[in-house]
């Protein structure tokens, strides 16, 4: 039985548990990598600071130029170039707008902390970006998802690497994931 599958056999709340329990996978490496990556906890604090010109431009803008050109996609290409195989559907569908925003705030907080915090800082944008579109593996056989998930890899990547700033690829990854969860969620 592939990945696909057994996603899709899942009930909900198996899926939302899941998912929190792969989130916790993420942040658990984060901080087992921080140890023997970073030479103190004040090099991790410095990753964050409350910048309003860069989480604007990089972070919020940023996400919405991604949902914008998702929903372009959306309306332009056939579905099946879209189609991870109905998991995104079966994630979002039947939650509530409170379970999205949650689920979109874990996702965005555990993997830019791994991918941006951990990895990019030690090991540089191009393998942290390679590495997080390895992660979404159910995206490998569709030549359009896999190319769009390197794509925002990279630019929140960049977003990173310009503002050095966490708090900017964690807001711009909310807002991608949360709007995108809406879309699906309140598609006809």
């Amino acid at each position: 039985m592939n990945q696909t599958e057994l996603i899709l056999k899942m009930s909900d709340k198996e899926l939302k548990r899941q998912l929190f329990i792969s989130q916790l996978l993420f942040l658990v490496i984060s901080v087992i990598l921080s140890f023997f990556l970073f030479d103190s906890f004040v090099q991790w604090t410095a990753l964050f600071s409350f910048q309003v010109k860069g989480l604007v431009y990089y972070g919020i803008v940023g996400g919405l130029i991604v949902v914008f050109i998702d929903v372009l996609l959306m309306i332009t290409l056939p579905k099946h170039y879209l189609d991870d195989g109905g998991i995104n559907e079966k994630l979002f569908r039947h939650r509530s707008v409170g379970e999205i925003f949650q689920m979109a705030l874990v996702i965005s907080i555990c993997e830019e902390i791994l991918f941006r915090g951990v990895l990019q800082t030690s090991f540089g944008l191009i393998i942290a970006s390679l590495i997080f579109a390895l992660v979404h593996v159910r995206y490998l056989k569709k030549p359009v998802l896999f190319l769009s998930v390197v794509l925002v890899s990279f630019l929140l990547g960049y977003s990173f690497y310009v503002t050095n700033n966490l708090l900017v690829p964690m807001t711009a990854h909310f807002l991608i994931d949360f709007l995108l969860g809406l879309i699906i969620r309140f598609r006809k």
